[in-house]
């Protein structure tokens, strides 16, 4: 039997480690998921069980490649941000990989930004808001000042994309992606490390930069292959739209966070817009995608328990509720803004539904659609921050909210100029991950119908 060509992914991400193999058309073949138990720092910080995740790599890597129906042509990996291992000359970590979410000293990071310009200055250079253990360079920095004979021991400090592609290939390198992405490393306007990583030395702490697209040859259970060396999740996610899409697009990927991509917007980042969360991402190309988010899906998991109680209906009732177009325009007469709402209300931060009151709406029906009306206007105003400067005609919104009739519905009132589309693809970052390395594993042409798009027409008189 002749054995089917595959590309097997890594694909980590914060709660489920994932391993997939796809076929040359794109087509998950074998799917494999774990999930580990944390452990803690020497502060005490939930943090990533490093030694878990290596022998889970290992495993599941070896459990593949002994498939009988499945040749193993590449490997690439994918993995969160703002996440970083410090190895040593061995190879071995040094130190546990401290949690994005760990706080960070005040003193430590006022006596930085003070060092190199202040953070409004900085921050618009490295096209980094102000995030602490967040921005992964402020990480190294720490290690350096509170642990200095730590920082001695350190060869590398991988990202986590790298250190997972290191533990197949032994090779060490650092990638655009992940060193891209509101890590205060890069200076966008110079296109190249930011002047503080040389001043400080930690440039001698991070390895090569390596094209996000190349390989590596890699021998394993007596075989040779060819592995990536790992992509930011994120950027990784972009890149099956952009393999299919050529015209100018914005692209909400839509979760916990909602988050509005542009990856045709070249215009530098203002202290205004990173002020509301504004930032900048590196697709693996190396070119900057603006983006800007707001905590949408966590808002509407609040209020869809707020207003469940208060009905007495099952969470769950959202999901089937269609968009009703004359409820919508009854709200909009009857209700106006939420009482006490105040003039100037910063809309990324803060819910208007949160301050109405339940007992004004007649149904379930009605409050849900009012509270899905004032989220999509706190959506329109992330998603400007990154339309602005950029002549784009298309929106794309994939996850959660991409099936919400209702929010999309609305989201095309919002934007009548604009084709609006929900898209849907199985594992889009694992597909990325794959793509990105396409031409080194599939004898097949890129395809061009990963992304499945349902098309919302603005049929109704809402106006947004």
């Amino acid at each position: 039997m002749q054995k089917i060509p595959v590309a097997a992914i890594f694909d980590v991400g914060k709660t489920n480690k994932k391993l997939f193999l796809f076929d040359e058309n794109y087509k998950i073949v074998y799917e494999k998921s774990a999930r580990f138990t944390e452990t803690v720092d020497e502060d005490g910080e939930a943090c990533e069980n490093i030694e878990s995740l290596r022998l889970s790599v290992h495993d599941s890597l070896r459990d593949v490649l002994r498939f009988q129906e499945y040749q193993v042509q590449a490997i690439n990996f994918s993995a969160y941000g703002a996440s970083v291992v410090c190895i040593d000359r061995e190879g071995e970590p040094v130190c546990p990989l401290y949690s994005y979410l760990k706080p960070y000293p005040e003193e430590l990071k006022k006596q930085f930004y003070d060092t190199y310009g202040g953070e409004g200055r900085f921050s618009k250079k490295t096209a980094s808001p102000v995030l602490g253990s967040l921005n992964s360079g402020m990480q190294i920095y720490r290690i350096k000042y509170e642990r200095p004979e730590l920082y001695s021991r350190i060869s590398y400090a991988l990202h986590l994309p790298q250190y997972i592609s290191y533990l197949v290939t032994g090779q060490c390198f650092s990638d655009i992606t992940s060193i891209g992405c509101h890590t205060n490393l890069w200076d966008f306007r110079k296109n190249d490390y930011h002047e503080w990583v040389t001043k400080e030395g930690v440039i001698d702490k991070f390895a090569p930069i390596a094209p996000s697209d190349e390989v590596v040859p890699v021998s394993f259970l007596g075989n040779n292959y060819k592995a990536g060396i790992g992509l930011h999740d994120s950027s990784a996610a972009l890149i099956p739209y952009l393999v299919n899409f050529q015209e100018p697009f914005v692209l909400l990927s839509t979760g916990t966070w909602c988050i509005s991509l542009n990856p045709f917007n070249t215009t530098p980042l203002t202290e205004a817009e990173l002020q509301k969360d504004c930032l900048s991402y590196m697709q693996y190309k190396g070119k900057p995608v603006k983006a800007s988010r707001f905590f949408g899906g966590y808002e509407h998991e609040q209020q869809v328990k707020r207003i469940a109680e208060h009905f007495n209906q099952n969470t769950a009732r959202y999901k089937t509720l269609p968009f009703d177009p004359e409820i919508i325009s009854k709200l909009q007469r009857e209700q106006g803004p939420a009482p006490g709402e105040r003039p100037g209300i910063n809309h990324l931060q803060e819910s208007v539904f949160a301050q109405r009151e339940l007992s004004s709406f007649a149904s379930y029906m009605e409050a849900y659609h009012q509270f899905i009306l004032d989220l999509v206007t706190q959506q329109v105003s992330s998603t400007q921050l990154v339309l602005e400067g950029a002549d784009v005609k298309r929106i794309f919104v994939d996850g959660g909210f991409s099936k919400n009739a209702i929010y999309m519905n609305l989201l095309a009132a919002a934007y009548p100029e604009k084709e609006v589309f929900a898209a849907s693809m199985a594992q889009a970052t694992a597909v990325g991950t794959a793509l990105a390395i396409h031409r080194h594993w599939n004898t097949k042409p890129l395809p061009n119908d990963i992304v499945e798009l349902k098309y919302y027409a603005v049929t109704h008189d809402t106006k947004l």
